[in-house]
């Protein structure tokens, strides 16, 4: 396999960028050039694009970290923080009706 394919796929982040036809083209390259054998090809192909998807994943997990960091800094309300405040609305003005409607004697 070449140096420069080695060090691209090094690069980490990179791979979550690249999709799946852009990776056999490059293989194909390097199976065009004898790089690579043909019958390595397709479990290289697998690998990277699982890797990829990995790498996808923890890219994912990283910004959803730092965008709750951010939200929570900036004291943004969280869905359930909405949620429990609409039921305690609702059970104010449940308590208020029924304070304000004619009581039976």
């Amino acid at each position: 396999m070449s140096d420069l394919f080695k060090k691209a796929i090094s690069l980490g982040l990179g791979l979550t960028v690249v999709s799946k036809e852009k990776i056999e083209k490059i293989v194909d390259e390097l199976v065009t050039r004898g790089e690579l054998a043909p019958d390595e090809s397709k479990a290289l192909v697998n690998r990277l694009i699982e890797r990829g998807e990995e790498e996808q994943g923890q890219f994912k997990s990283v910004i959803r970290e730092q965008v709750d960091r951010i939200l929570k800094e900036l004291h943004v309300p969280t869905g359930s923080d909405v949620i429990a405040l609409e039921q305690r609305i609702a059970a104010l003005e449940s308590k208020i009706a029924e304070l304000e409607s004619p009581q039976a004697e």
